[in-house]
């Protein structure tokens, strides 16, 4: 099982390439970092967590130029997305984007995707909320064309794309994708069709739900055995690593604060030394 951190990348917090170097110090495996491309003022959707929307939110940096930053300032260090507003974002565009940084970073990235909550947010990019996932599907199934296909080409409901050359390629392939949210039958759909795994937020009723997700898996013809699970903003403890370990889970991603350096370098050396006691 492997180990990362997310963080809130933005403008005051600590940033991309001081915190990659310090993580590959302290032995972590990755990076991940999530997106929102602005907060209209309007604030009309509810924070999910409750309160206020916290301030991170209206600061991301963008998650592309972050993690190839972090990506060349740690150059065994995995980067992930977690997660990318997938039916927020135009395909070719995003497709070409996920391949240059997969090909630069020499096969390092992961795209973690999700389907969104702020309705402000995506009606500014023309997305009818009670659509997304349908969109999203879309646009995930042309960039898969595009990222191994020499000629590409789709059409669907919302995506048209005519035959069609893009490079680079990803380094990788599959390019590895993993899809955000609740467990349930839409959401196991959508990773037996086109993901390769599940990176929901926290691990909780995971002993419940992996069997569901592994038996889909299978049912769409797939290996259950190669199916990634990344459990992310976990705050950890040994029992509940174990957990998770034995099962089956994939890496644990923990939660830092989008704070400065002098608040989360401390936070980040108590996880590196939870890692070097499992590691000993």
């Amino acid at each position: 099982m492997r180990y990362g951190v997310t963080i809130f990348a933005t403008d005051v917090s600590i940033e991309p390439v001081e915190l990659a170097v310090a993580l590959r110090e302290r032995g972590f495996d990755s990076m991940w970092v999530p997106e929102h491309t602005h907060i209209p003022t309007s604030r009309r959707t509810p924070y999910p967590n409750g309160g206020e929307l916290p301030d991170e939110y209206k600061r991301c940096h963008d998650p592309f130029v972050a993690l190839t930053a972090a990506a060349m300032a740690a150059p065994d260090l995995r980067v992930g997305t977690a997660i990318l507003l997938v039916a927020q974002r135009d395909p070719i565009v995003t497709a070409k984007a996920v391949a240059s940084l997969d090909r630069i970073s020499g096969g390092r990235f992961t795209l973690g995707i999700g389907f969104g909550w702020n309705q402000d947010e995506m009606e500014d990019h023309g997305v009818d909320y009670g659509r997304r996932r349908e969109l999203g599907r879309e646009h995930m199934l042309a960039m898969r064309h595009l990222w191994e296909d020499e000629v590409a080409s789709f059409d669907g409901e919302f995506v048209h794309l005519p035959p069609s050359w893009q490079w680079p390629k990803p380094a990788q392939q599959p390019l590895p994708v993993l899809v955000g949210g609740a467990a349930g039958p839409k959401l196991f759909n959508h990773i037996a069709e086109y993901a390769q795994g599940w990176i929901p937020i926290g691990g909780r009723g995971l002993t419940e739900t992996l069997p569901e997700l592994r038996q889909r898996f299978e049912e769409a013809g797939r290996d259950p055995s190669r199916l990634k699970v990344v459990p992310v903003a976990i705050v950890p403890d040994h029992g509940k690593l174990d957990h998770y370990e034995e099962l089956g889970v994939t890496e644990c991603v923990f939660g830092l604060p989008s704070a400065p350096r002098d608040d989360v370098l401390p936070i980040l050396d108590k996880y590196a030394a939870v890692l070097k006691e499992r590691r000993t």
